[in-house]
């Protein structure tokens, strides 16, 4: 059990109330996460700022990689959250399962993506040289590649901060992949 409760806008620095503000207005609610950055005076407000910056990849490009990442860290919250994410940037629930598993059958490019994704969060950095190269000969660049890794730390961030503190989901709940096969 953690030792961790959701901050509440009260609980959090001026700050990071004006960012529980923002967020209130742009998504609608504060996720849970999100509030827990905000025991930090300036995680909540430099996560934000590094999750939304430039790259690269576009947004379903970005789910496939949260998806595959999140998965490999076994991240319940960041997967509901993607999942419904990904729905929103229209995939199918069979595709969410899919890019989950660090795969897509139904996309040469985003199969490659998916499958780097897993690849180097499985090792920690040290991809294999052949999912590497599957990666360009599917036609990826090498800033996508980059901006791929940047990714995988970022998503990185969050599962590790949501598995050591068991925020509560606030999204629908996404089921074990292992229950879906």
């Amino acid at each position: 059990m953690s030792n961790f409760n959701v901050p509440k806008r009260e609980e959090v620095s001026s700050a990071n109330q004006a960012i529980f503000d923002n967020l209130e207005k742009a998504v609608g609610f504060v996720p849970n996460l999100y509030a827990t950055y905000a025991y930090s005076e300036n995680a909540l407000g430099n996560y934000l700022t590094f999750a939304n910056a430039k790259t690269s990849l576009k947004a379903k490009e970005k789910e496939a990689v949260n998806l595959a990442v999140s998965e490999v860290n076994r991240c319940d919250y960041c997967l509901s959250a993607h999942t419904a994410i990904g729905k929103m940037n229209g995939f199918t629930e069979e595709q969410i399962l899919e890019l989950r598993a660090g795969r897509a059958s139904f996309d040469n490019k985003l199969d490659a993506l998916a499958r780097l994704a897993r690849n180097i969060t499985e090792n920690r950095g040290t991809t294999d040289a052949a999912v590497l190269e599957n990666f360009f000969e599917a036609g990826w660049s090498k800033e996508n590649l980059i901006d791929t890794i940047v990714l995988v730390g970022d998503k990185t961030i969050s599962n590790y901060i949501n598995n050591t503190t068991q925020t509560p989901i606030d999204f629908p709940v996404a089921q074990p992949l292992e229950a879906t096969v």
